[in-house]
């Protein structure tokens, strides 16, 4: 059975770092694309991160270019998202995705995992 379970929110002040971590289970990390998003109160998902199966090659929106840093270890089956420069607006739930396929699309994710809080605040 397919999971995704991330780990690794919690409280961060402004300016901070923080690594979330997505564990997959019951495919094959090798040859699918993982996406990262994430949704606030009040506002519609977006998504914040995205890496290939194919060449490894990466998405990020403006709202994170810079910030965030998006990794893959497929030995221990797990994605990472490096979180840096943390700001307020930030504040979200985080889910790690997949679609299926090689590439990033990031309209077309279709399994979720769980989510993990991350919040920013002094």
């Amino acid at each position: 059975q397919v999971h995704l379970v991330e780990t690794g929110g919690g409280l961060v002040q402004p300016g901070g770092s923080l690594t979330l971590s997505c564990a997959v289970s019951g495919f094959n990390l090798d040859y699918y694309a993982i996406g990262w998003f994430r949704q606030a109160p009040g506002k519609e998902r977006e998504g914040v991160s995205c890496i290939s199966a194919r060449d490894g090659s990466t998405y990020y929106p403006d709202s994170v270019k810079g910030r965030f840093t998006i990794s893959r270890d497929n030995a221990k089956n797990t994605v990472y998202l490096q979180m840096n420069s943390l700001k307020p607006e930030d504040t979200a739930i985080y889910y790690c995705a997949t679609r299926f396929r090689q590439t990033c699309n990031m309209n077309e994710f279709n399994y979720w995992g769980q989510g993990t809080q991350v919040t920013v605040s002094s």
